[in-house]
C-alpha cells in the first residue's frame, strides 16, 4: 500500500485511539483546582502535544506483540517516521494492533518518544555509530522499518493494554 492507503486504514482506528488518549492525557486536578478555579479536569501540558500512531494488521499480533516498529526508509525518498522523530517532532507514540475484523483495536502501548530519542542516541555512541533496531523490509517492498523490542527501551512505555478475545 501506499502512504495514502495505509493512511485512510489506519485513521478509521482515531476514535477508539483518541478514547484511549484521554484516560492518559487528561487527569483530574487536585480538589482546590475544583473548588477554586472551576477545574473538573486537566491537560498535563498547555502547548500542543504531538503524538504519532501506527496500527498494524492482526496477523502480525501473533507474531510480534512486544515489538515496535517504526518506518526507517521509503524508496520515494520521502522523510520517515524515525527521521522526524530523531529530528525532535512528536511527545508521544501510539502503536497498536487491529482485532481480526479490522473494526476495533486487540492491544496498544501509549509511548514517550522523549525516552526513544534519549535511547537511540545512546546505543547508536555505545555501539560506535551502529544504530539499534532490526532491519525490515514489507514485503512489496514499499518501505522499511526499524523493529524494537519496547520493553528494552527505558521509561518508553507509558501505558499499555492487550483486550483478551474471547474464544468462538
Amino acid at each position: 500500500m501506499n502512504w495514502k492507503d495505509d493512511k485512510r486504514w489506519s485513521d478509521k482506528f482515531l476514535p477508539e485511539i483518541k478514547m484511549i488518549l484521554g484516560l492518559h492525557l487528561i487527569g483530574e486536578p487536585p480538589m482546590e483546582e475544583d473548588c477554586e478555579r472551576n477545574t473538573d479536569l486537566i491537560v498535563l501540558k498547555m502547548d500542543a502535544v504531538r503524538i504519532a500512531c501506527r496500527i498494524r494488521r492482526y496477523e502480525y499480533f501473533s507474531k510480534y506483540p512486544d515489538e515496535i516498529t517504526i518506518r526507517s526508509n521509503r524508496p520515494s525518498g520521502i522523510k520517515t517516521e524515525l527521521t522526524k522523530i530523531l529530528e525532535g517532532w512528536g511527545d508521544y507514540f501510539f502503536y497498536g494492533f487491529s482485532d481480526e475484523s479490522e473494526t476495533q483495536l486487540i492491544s496498544w502501548k501509549l509511548c514517550r518518544l522523549n525516552a526513544f530519542r534519549i535511547w537511540f542516541h545512546r546505543q547508536t555512541c555505545i555501539n560506535k555509530g551502529d544504530i539499534p533496531g532490526m532491519g525490515k523490509n514489507n514485503s512489496d517492498n514499499s518501505s522499511a522499518f526499524l523493529a524494537f523490542k519496547a520493553n528494552t527501551i527505558p521509561d518508553f512505555i507509558m501505558a499499555y493494554k492487550v483486550k483478551r478475545q474471547e474464544a468462538a
